[in-house]
């Protein structure tokens, strides 16, 4: 008899977490994909006057409470181009728990799953963890996922992809055509796209697609949270949208390591869903300020990095040695390699952080740069 289970034992800490662990307290962040906004005003207010009303003191119905999978359902109508169900929802436990129950509702012991490299650390932990079998694919040049090569990875034994746009850690943003091509596979090949848009709304250049807009079967599932669009993380309230039978297996899951998101999380989704949009609108505007003035540094150092057009990341080409020269000094970053590898040789910078911070680790950047050639 084992000690522990062979799958967590193939699973590390995250390198993310890592590398945050190991800087120290004065250090500028620009590690963890936390937005630095507060949390709207009118969600947070819902929260407290569901706690205070008595809304928050039990359990709420194992899909979510029926005015959240409304708002969510309507948000979908109004953003995304497609139609989703109140019941066809699951409110879950952040975007990590939806991605957690799309792959293990879907992936059986040895199935693989297609994700990009460099790609979210989560993809392959979960996939591991459900007994899957991880299979990543290299990004093109700009950093986009390739769908030619989704499909020529493709064996009898794909369970799922996965598609992020706008993408962790790269900041990439696919095209239509691109979600469309990612549609087409999905059908065609009859495997499940797992699409994961939890950055749908930060956007600097073009606009979001979703492949379930453009999907003629169910094989689409979309995983969405409110952690970055309303600078929510702590709340730890996303979603799964799908369609009833997958609804259904994924509920199984759902029922079991989580019973239901939280209640008090739950109304300050879904004021912050149907409310006022003006806070995600400013945010957006400072990221895309933020991620000119970072592009414009590294263009002073001769450091390479494709421009990210959404999400609050880049991911420039560096020196060997290069982060751990910045990290030494005082600004966390992530090797690249921490998501996969593929991204060897890059590294992950997260702008959410304020523009005197983030001028000062700039000037903390040249200076390794200077120092690693």
């Amino acid at each position: 008899m084992t000690e522990f289970s062979d799958r967590v034992e193939q699973v590390s800490i995250s390198g993310i977490r890592e590398v945050f662990e190991a800087a120290g307290e004065d250090a500028i962040n620009l590690g963890l994909g936390q937005p630095d906004f507060p949390t709207p005003e009118h969600a947070r207010r819902a929260a407290v006057e569901a706690i205070e009303a008595g809304k928050a003191d039990a359990y709420t119905s194992n899909k979510g409470i029926p005015e959240l999978r409304e708002a969510i359902s309507a948000k979908h109508d109004r953003d995304n181009g497609f139609s989703v169900p109140p019941e066809n929802l699951i409110a879950t436990a952040g975007g990590s728990e939806a991605l957690h129950l799309a792959i293990e509702a879907h992936v059986d012991g040895g199935e693989e799953v297609i994700f990009p490299d460099p790609g979210f650390v989560s993809y392959d932990a979960l996939t591991r963890i459900a007994d899957g079998e991880p299979k990543p694919v290299a990004v093109r040049d700009d950093l986009t996922l390739d769908p030619a090569a989704v499909e020529e990875a493709i064996t009898d034994d794909t369970a799922a992809f996965i598609v992020n746009s706008p993408a962790n850690p790269t900041g990439a943003v696919q095209t239509e055509e691109d979600m469309r091509e990612f549609a087409r596979i999905a059908d065609e090949h009859d495997v499940l796209c797992i699409s994961d848009e939890v950055y749908e709304h930060i956007v600097f250049d073009g606009e979001h697609h979703s492949p379930m807009a453009y999907a003629d079967s169910d094989n689409v599932v979309v995983v969405n949270a409110c952690s970055k669009t309303y600078s929510m993380t702590g709340w730890r309230l996303g979603w799964v949208a799908a369609s009833e039978r997958r609804i259904e297996r994924m509920l199984r899951v759902h029922g079991y390591v989580q019973a239901c998101a939280s209640a008090p999380a739950q109304y300050a989704a879904e004021a912050a869903l149907s409310g006022p949009q003006e806070p995600v609108e400013e945010m957006v505007s400072a990221f895309e300020e933020r991620r000119d003035v970072l592009l414009d540094g590294f263009a002073e150092m001769g450091l390479d990095c494709p421009t990210p057009r959404g999400a609050f990341y880049a991911m420039p080409k560096v020196p060997d040695g290069w982060a751990d020269e910045v990290v030494d000094r005082g600004v966390v970053v992530v090797p690249g390699e921490a998501f996969g590898d593929h991204g060897e040789g890059y590294a992950r910078i997260s702008y959410a952080t304020d523009m005197e911070s983030l001028k000062e680790a700039i000037e903390i950047m040249r200076e390794a740069t200077n120092a690693v050639r």
